[in-house]
């Protein structure tokens, strides 16, 4: 789809000459009507607030709607500075870095300026920033999926978020028509995203396939770390980058518990290790099955240093678990087609889940600050309980039985005073 095709080249009028910051605009229109067609035209008029000399710009329009767009132009440059026709390539170019202040620079500021250059400024630059509307940047989107994975175009759409925001505080735009594209509903996706997939389903079967998979990565990569970690990741639901945080220090086997505070990754300029993901510490459990590797990797060391690492001693990332252990072709070779690092954490979740875990210790060991995120790992038939759970106690607290109410027990009968 070429989106070049969609915009209009004829009926938007760009004035040769602007109004300054703070100028007080004087409007004049007028309406010509001929035999065969009707023009619309405006004059408008200001006073330089630097060198107060009279200044004008006027044009003609097939369309009054035209030249309503065109006005409002022009008042928003008075108001703001900033030309709302100017195309989206422009306003990037003139905005640098401003758009990715409120970004971590060591880790989302690559993808996210990426997808900024290498998507958005090709698909949309050509528009002009006012008016870009949510069925363009919708189809946009449409465009990605068919050409790029889940995750790139999540970056992508975000980087246009967070540039279209920056425009609504300039005031070319009333609200951001990217907010919120990227989580839409669509039917026959070219590209399945993992938000519209049950995490259940990214999980291995059962334990046996697990331990073939440890088998398998061990002998690949000819070396213990590379099962370890895929041990660690399938059994204590962290993420990778959290695993590759973890110090001796960390774990608690009196106690039984792992401390999950850092994460390490390759971000700008090498490996980064910071606090985990939205700054929330927290504790997951040490189960039976993993203690054994855990004594292992703990015994005799150094309490700072690092509890896992490859065969030279270095951080064991994504990228170096896929490489070293040829991961890929173990998986379709267990007949695992697809499965990917991450899956692992889904595993671990899925599994705790269907052994009774409760959903309020779920969320706490996957790090969720949405209990419906972490919902989604329960079995159905689980879930609609809950859910049946949760509508009782609304329903309770707001139309329920009023009162205390006192439970008596007569001739082996339970009941209420008011009624069993």
């Amino acid at each position: 789809m070429d989106l070049h095709a969609l915009w209009p080249q004829a009926g938007h009028v760009k004035a040769p000459k602007r109004p300054p910051i703070g100028a007080v605009l004087g409007v004049e229109t007028w309406t010509r009507v001929g035999v065969r067609k009707s023009s619309y035209g405006a004059r408008v008029r200001w006073t330089h607030p630097v060198s107060h000399h009279r200044e004008q710009v006027k044009a003609s329009f097939a369309s009054p709607a035209a030249r309503d767009i065109w006005l409002a132009d022009l008042e928003r440059a008075a108001r703001s500075g900033v030309d709302a026709g100017q195309t989206l390539n422009a306003y990037v170019a003139s905005l640098g870095d401003r758009w990715a202040r409120t970004i971590d620079r060591t880790s989302t500021y690559d993808p996210y300026a990426a997808g900024l250059s290498r998507r958005v400024t090709p698909t949309l630059g050509h528009l002009p920033v006012g008016m870009l509307t949510a069925g363009l940047v919708d189809r946009a989107i449409d465009q990605w999926e068919a050409d790029y994975g889940a995750s790139t175009v999540k970056n992508t759409v975000a980087a246009l978020v967070l540039v279209l925001d920056e425009a609504v505080r300039d005031g070319l735009l009333a609200r951001n028509p990217a907010k919120d594209r990227a989580r839409r509903t669509r039917v026959n996706r070219a590209h399945g995203h993992e938000s519209d997939v049950n995490p259940r389903e990214l999980a291995l079967p059962d334990v046996a396939t697990l331990n073939m998979l440890v088998d398998a990565v061990v002998t690949e990569g000819g070396h213990q770390c590379w099962g370890d970690m895929v041990t660690l990741l399938a059994t204590t639901a962290m993420r990778f980058s959290e695993v590759s945080g973890l110090q001796v220090r960390d774990i608690d086997l009196t106690a039984g518990l792992i401390d999950v505070r850092r994460q390490t990754y390759p971000g700008r300029g090498g490996l980064v290790t910071k606090a985990t993901k939205g700054r929330r510490r927290r504790r997951v459990p040490v189960w039976a099955q993993v203690r054994p590797t855990l004594e292992r990797l703990t015994a005799g060391r150094d309490p700072e240093a690092r509890l896992v690492t490859g065969p030279r001693g270095g951080v064991i990332t994504t990228a170096t678990l896929r490489d070293a252990t040829k991961w890929d072709q173990v998986v379709n070779r267990l007949g695992l087609a697809g499965l990917v690092r991450h899956g692992l954490r889904h595993t671990a979740l899925t599994w705790m889940a269907d052994s009774g875990v409760p959903l309020y210790v779920l969320q706490r060991v996957a790090g969720h600050q949405d209990p419906a995120v972490t919902g989604r790992y329960l079995h159905p038939d689980s879930e609609a309980l809950i859910e049946a759970g949760t509508a009782f106690s609304t329903w309770w607290a707001q139309s329920g039985p009023k009162g205390e109410t006192a439970v008596v027990v007569s001739e082996g009968r339970t009941g209420h005073e008011n009624g069993a």
